[in-house]
């Protein structure tokens, strides 16, 4: 059963759940992210989902152009 929806605390991304989503499905693809450079590093968060991005999985690359939208605004 799935837990009822609550919204962001302050202090957490509000980008979180496009982060882990991204996260998981790179692991699957043997690629660990770093949650925290993630957040705070613009040159990171790029590099990676344009590694993303170019792999053949059409569930990644989405996923990778959500994030982009949300970290940096692109």
């Amino acid at each position: 059963m799935r837990p009822p929806y609550s919204p962001p605390t302050p202090g957490t991304s509000p980008c979180l759940v496009e982060i882990i989503e991204l996260k998981w499905l790179l692991r699957g693809h043997g690629v660990h992210v770093h949650v925290e450079r993630l957040q705070s590093d613009r040159e990171y968060a790029r590099e990676t989902l344009d590694a993303a991005a170019a792999l053949p999985n059409a569930a990644l690359r989405a996923a990778a152009q959500r994030l982009r939208v949300c970290l940096l605004g692109a």
